[in-house]
């Protein structure tokens, strides 16, 4: 493994590097016991606001749901600092490349078999996490319904479309680091942003299919209820769809999914069970507010501009040496100026991805803001178009059937919910707040 010197960009960044990951791990486990410790504080008397609607065992069901998620999460996240210092400042990135460079040589299939190595040895080390979330933690409160065989078949699928997709699109990338020129970044970024858009148009009639069933919905009278309502809201979609989420799971949920003339709005089973006609018509009105006000294309739009910035980012730092050497990795450079250096693209590409999010854990907050701001925004529009009282009802029934904590902490909230606390969301709701 390299030694950077004192004092040289190399050095800056491993310094850099391991300073912003304590820093931010501790943030993590700060958030975590405050969440853990305000949920603890207030198991024991359901919040006056829910005391007629939820009972005091659903009420500490949540807290025990809420805690326990917590106290994992404080594993995964010790665990993911190490596997992620193993992977750069400990050499474990640097000692694949050289041993499949040993083996293959410095051409396209080494750059593919590292990718593949990369993400087969980190499903590996994430295999029991899940495993134990699933089997153990959603076992034990009674939402995990999947059995060993179908989380292994599950696991097979999964793989294989991974490779089927990922591989092709990675091997374009990467082709494109070596022979598009300096500029190559911009035509990778545009490669990118086709591919997810393609993505969204073909998951819901071919990927979704492969893991789960869906039905055209058959309850007439709650068909010709979301039919009217996504007339009145001026959306189409190709068709309504009940998906078995059931197999999985007993949360519940509802979207919309696909892009164009292919959306689709698909109800969990486990949805349609919990929750009367007028409320799955005022979740569905819900997610039609997200439609009316272009929150999914504000999404999009943001998600290309993120992704212009780092692929332009990424195309600058892989042409820095110190990028590199700096998190642990030496780079592939050729002593002999006739003799071509083996490229580094797949080795960029990989550091990249393990590195930013190190660094952008900091603007978390101002993303979950934005999320919250739209769910706002959603509620607003439903109970214009829909009755505020059922969409009230609803939001209760999935906050307990989900066991999903009535009383978060307020600075676990601020940094990491995409979704008001239901506290907030109901309040709004009232005619008083409203006016």
């Amino acid at each position: 493994m390299p030694t950077p010197d004192a004092l040289s960009p190399s050095f800056a960044l491993t310094l850099a590097f391991a300073a912003v990951l304590c820093a931010g791990l501790l943030l993590k486990f700060w958030l975590a016991s405050r969440q853990m410790r305000h949920v603890a504080q207030h198991r024991s008397a359901v919040p006056e606001t829910f005391a007629a609607r939820i009972s005091l065992a659903a009420h500490q069901k949540a807290a025990a749901y809420t805690i326990t998620k917590a106290r994992f999460s404080l594993l995964e996240m010790a665990l993911g600092a190490v596997v992620l210092l193993g992977w750069t400042l400990l050499g474990g990135l640097d000692a694949l490349n050289q041993a499949l460079m040993a083996a293959l040589g410095g051409g396209m299939a080494q750059q593919l078999a590292l990718l593949a190595a990369f993400v087969a040895i980190s499903a590996a080390i994430d295999l029991p996490v899940s495993l134990y979330q699933t089997f153990v933690i959603e076992q034990r409160f009674g939402f995990n319904k999947m059995t060993p065989s179908l989380w292994l078949a599950d696991l097979a699928k999964s793989a294989l479309v991974g490779a089927l997709i990922g591989l092709p699109v990675a091997a374009l990338i990467l082709w494109l680091m070596g022979a598009a020129g300096p500029l190559w970044w911009l035509w990778a970024w545009g490669l990118w942003m086709g591919f997810n858009l393609l993505l969204m148009v073909v998951y819901p009639t071919v990927i979704a299919p492969l893991f789960n069933k869906f039905q055209p919905l058959e309850d007439d009278s709650l068909k010709a209820r979301v039919t009217a309502l996504m007339q009145r809201c001026g959306f189409a979609a190709k068709g309504l769809f009940v998906m078995d989420g059931s197999r999985r799971s007993a949360h519940a949920n509802a979207y919309f999914t696909g892009f164009g003339a292919a959306k689709r709005v698909v109800f969990y089973d486990t949805l349609l069970r919990q929750l009367s006609p007028g409320e799955v018509e005022a979740v569905l009105a819900h997610e039609l507010g997200h439609f009316k006000h272009r929150h999914i294309l504000k999404r999009v739009v943001s998600l290309f501009a993120m992704s212009l910035a780092g692929f332009a980012l990424l195309g600058w730092l892989s042409t820095q040496v110190w990028f590199y050497t700096g998190l642990g990795v030496r780079p592939n450079i050729s002593l002999n100026p006739t003799v071509a250096a083996a490229p580094n693209d797949a080795l960029a590409l990989l550091l990249f991805l393990l590195v930013v999010p190190v660094f952008t854990l900091f603007i978390a907050p101002l993303s979950a803001w934005i999320s919250r701001r739209h769910e706002f925004e959603a509620d607003a529009y439903a109970v214009a178009q829909s009755s505020g009282a059922d969409l009230s009802s609803a939001l209760l029934k999935l906050y307990e059937d989900n066991a999903s904590t009535l009383t978060p902490d307020p600075v676990y909230v601020r940094f990491y919910y995409s979704h008001p606390p239901a506290t907030e969301r109901l309040a709004r709701m009232t005619p008083s707040a409203r006016s």
